[in-house]
């Protein structure tokens, strides 16, 4: 009998990414868009291009907002779409950060500008990245699913199929009109604890950054978002301590996590994790 190969878990190198994400609806504890802020710092990002926000949306909604600027003058800073490009360090991948605040009209419009954008910088995977408020405990490890509508996708990724059917927001139109023009897609759900919704979730940051390293093949310095994780678990501990109603809701949540996650504690299981871990060590070390 021949041993089965696993999938590959990463994209092919040098092809250019989109990564998306858009505060709002999208973005529970702004735990996608500071995943993106991230790595725009630590690659150094140059912004390219950005939307026209007059286009796209309602200032009473999405007000701009007035400031200092650098050179000591007020100005006014717009709700926009930016469109900026860094390169990967290890792999010189192209990688296009598209961050911005969902827009209040005309998304199919808003769709097909930043999908021209994608096309003309040479984009062949579109990966869009969101959070949702969940029924998760905060002390157990932030899960983050991976879904496709492409069967080749998940094929080549081993991600799972997207069966959601209902309201989405602009990451699952721009998801879909993506893979009408061809490109390759995907998007990345974290599950942010819903009784610690309020920005920032540090650790749900994190846990988005921990599967782009995976999809991308790319180490990404973490900073100090593992620092910033543990002090965020250990204040929500501290909160629930003082109030046992919320304590006992966590130890429910926790034995349900538990209990349902029993099923993948094969040795299979831990085996691939652990390959994945070493190959992600190895490249960012050189190796």
């Amino acid at each position: 009998m021949t041993e089965q190969a696993h999938p590959p878990t990463e994209l092919p190198p040098r092809e250019t990414i989109m990564l998306a994400a858009f505060e709002g609806w999208n973005d529970a504890g702004s735990a996608a868009s500071q995943a993106l802020e991230h790595i725009h710092e630590v690659w150094g990002a140059e912004q390219v291009d950005e939307l026209d926000p007059e286009e796209y949306h309602d200032f009473q909604v999405n007000r701009p907002v007035l400031g200092i600027g650098p050179d000591g003058r007020r100005e006014i800073t717009w709700p926009t779409t930016a469109v900026a490009v860094a390169t990967a360090p290890r792999s010189g991948r192209q990688v296009v950060l598209v961050h911005g605040i969902e827009p209040s009209m005309r998304w199919r419009r808003y769709c097909t500008e930043l999908l021209d954008i994608a096309a003309g910088l040479g984009v062949s995977t579109v990966i869009t990245v969101g959070a949702l408020l969940a029924d998760v405990p905060h002390t157990r490890p932030i899960p983050v699913t991976a879904t496709s509508e492409d069967p080749a996708v998940r094929e080549l990724l081993g991600v799972d199929p997207n069966t959601y059917e209902g309201p989405t927001g602009i990451v699952g139109v721009l998801q879909h009109e993506a893979e009408v023009r061809g490109m390759r897609a995907l998007s990345l759900w974290a599950a942010v604890p819903h009784y610690v919704a309020h920005p920032p979730s540090p650790k749900a940051t994190l846990a988005i950054l921990t599967r782009l390293e995976g999809l991308l093949g790319e180490p990404i310095a973490l900073g100090d978002l593992p620092d910033d994780s543990i002090a965020w678990q250990a204040g929500v501990d501290e909160l629930a301590s003082e109030d046992s109603e919320i304590a006992e809701y966590v130890h429910q949540l926790e034995q349900a996590k538990d209990t349902a996650d029993l099923p993948e504690a094969s040795g299979e299981a831990i085996a691939q994790e652990f390959e994945r871990y070493l190959r992600r060590r190895d490249k960012g070390t050189g190796g």
